[in-house]
């Protein structure tokens, strides 16, 4: 994984120190919370519900076994002994105190860590699959492209204040694991017929109050051209993005008034302007550099079967039951992915305790090559596992309630920490994500089920990427009381979707009823077990998914 050179070291260090005469200056009343708040959110500081929450990034969702380590140091020393994954892969302490943040960010300097750019109208995170570099369909590990946009936008001076917030999403694989349509740019890689890797560029994407997928504007751009490219569309958007209005700011709402081939025409016009020669060669040269800190790591000579894990397999049902459901294929035989769900039956998605941080730490070094990944859908990934380690290792994570079986299954949810934590939000999204997987939590009914992807946000923001969810929930205030609108159909995978709305919403406690109606119009209805719910709700009409949801309600 990449490694900080000194520009990086001195970077972090010189905006630590920023920060903490900051934060000073706040604590003795010389800035006023007015003043403080840009400066706070350029640092990844919000100011929630109860306390400070610190928002961290984990550039493109990589860990190393000694990062996750401060994060279980943090976590307990700093906040009240757990940490929250989120969609965007960072990792959120909810309960930081202000006189604290400085010596946090410090700590987090020493393994190469910060929260700058967490927050603030800049681009934030990239994101990207959560397999990459282990992945079987993968054409190109998507990780040093990652990196190289990481440094391009990091306190980049044309870009640091945007008319809103900016987010990319990037894979390297034909199926998206990482919604790329769901972002203001999602970058797909492909190759040409001459075999040639480049992206497919989408622009326009987003989710929150005006939900909208995003468009192509190149069905194939050439590797070597992506910085280039991406500036011409980040300064069409700074230039002409309105800034009057922070609800129509989003690149989505200027792709869509402008209309996508007026758009198209502008970016192509932006992008003639500019020194490719000399853009590519820079960028070409940094990527040789970046790329030998993704090289593969040090993989044995195995066979594809292991006897002893087969025999594992044929005589323990659980264990076999966690190799179908969290178990994926490695790109190197005789190695497999292995995916760790935060989502215990009852749990708080996307939660980790300090202990459990520590836990996957020793797992990673020992069985992992030390390396973790964060999913945009809040669990974890150990990207490099023997398949001969992998009863071991999962013994393991069960004594650390970490083996729930449950990946793209009912109970596998992805919820915001909504209105227990966020001041945004107008209702609660933790309890509903808390009795939905207590209603499912039959391991063999979740199976009969198949793949159903649950999606919960507590606001309009849409922080829990319900649009894009098999089923979405919202969690909406109305006359002071928490109700939610259901959608139905969405995707943020490669056949993305914005989910339908049925009807009218229901009160938390009928939450749960209303999802099983759903599941049981659909075992009534699928064709038979290979038909999924997603091709099962966009096969049957509109009436017949409303049939199913509100009967005898």
């Amino acid at each position: 994984m990449y490694r900080y050179d000194e520009f990086d070291h001195r970077f972090v260090r010189e905006r630590t120190a920023q920060f903490a005469d900051q934060v000073r200056r706040r604590l003795d009343g010389t800035l006023t919370e007015d003043e403080f708040k840009p400066l706070r959110l350029m640092n990844g500081l919000y100011l929630q519900l109860h306390a400070y929450m610190l928002r961290i990034a984990i550039p493109y969702g990589t860990l190393s076994a000694r990062q996750m380590r401060r994060l279980a140091d943090i976590a307990e020393r700093y906040d009240r002994g757990y940490g929250h994954f989120t969609t965007r892969q960072n990792i959120q302490f909810h309960w930081a105190q202000l006189k604290d943040v400085p010596e946090i960010l410090e700590k987090l300097a020493e393994v190469e860590m910060h929260a700058i750019q967490t927050s603030g109208n800049c681009i934030r995170n990239v994101t990207t699959d959560q397999w990459a570099g282990a992945a079987a369909d993968e054409i190109m590990d998507p990780r040093p492209w990652c990196e190289l946009l990481r440094q391009w936008s990091s306190l980049h001076p044309e870009f640091s204040f945007l008319p809103r917030k900016f987010k990319f999403a990037v894979t390297g694989a034909p199926n998206d694991r990482a919604v790329c349509r769901g972002h203001d740019i999602g970058l797909r890689m492909h190759t040409n017929e001459a075999g040639e890797p480049g992206f497919e560029v989408m622009v326009g994407g987003g989710l929150g109050r005006t939900p909208m997928l995003g468009k192509t504007v190149r069905d194939f751009l050439p590797v070597g051209e992506l910085l280039p490219y991406v500036t011409a569309i980040m300064r069409v958007y700074n230039r002409f993005g309105r800034r009057d209005n922070k609800f129509k700011a989003r690149v989505k709402i200027l792709v869509h008034d402008l209309g996508l081939d007026a758009f198209k025409t502008e970016v192509e016009a932006e992008y003639a302007k500019g020194d490719h020669e000399h853009e590519v060669e820079v960028s070409g040269d940094e990527l040789q550099r970046i790329r030998a800190y993704f090289a593969p790591p040090a993989y044995e000579d195995l066979p594809e079967r292991d006897p002893e894990h087969d025999r594992r397999v044929f005589q323990d049902k659980d264990f076999a039951q966690w190799v179908r459901a969290n178990v994926a294929k490695h790109k190197v035989q005789g190695y497999a992915i292995v995916n760790v769900s935060l989502k215990p039956i009852g749990g708080i998605p996307g939660d980790a305790s300090a202990e459990q941080m520590r836990a996957v730490a020793d797992l990673a070094e020992r069985y992992g090559k030390g390396e973790i990944r964060v999913t945009h859908e809040q669990n974890l990934v150990l990207p490099h596992v023997r398949r001969q380690d992998l009863h071991a290792l999962w013994q393991a994570l069960e004594r650390h309630d970490l083996a729930t079986p449950n990946l793209g299954l009912v109970t596998d949810i992805i919820a915001c920490p909504g209105l227990d934590y966020c001041a945004l939000a107008t209702a609660r999204s933790i309890p509903v994500a808390q009795a939905i997987s207590r209603r499912f939590e039959g391991v063999a009914r979740q199976d009969e089920i198949g793949e159903l992807k649950i999606k919960i946000s507590g606001c309009i923001n849409a922080c829990g990427h319900h649009h894009v969810g098999h089923i979405g929930i919202l969690g909406l205030d109305k006359q002071g009381k928490e109700f939610y609108q259901i959608t139905v159909g969405g995707s943020g995978a490669e056949d993305a979707a914005i989910g339908r709305i049925l009807g009218p919403g229901f009160a938390a406690e009928e939450v749960p009823d209303a999802i099983e109606r759903l599941v049981q119009g659909y075992l009534k209805g699928r064709n038979d077990r290979t038909e999924p719910f997603l091709a099962w709700t966009r096969r049957v009409g509109q009436q017949e998914l409303k049939e199913a949801l509100y009967a005898a309600a």
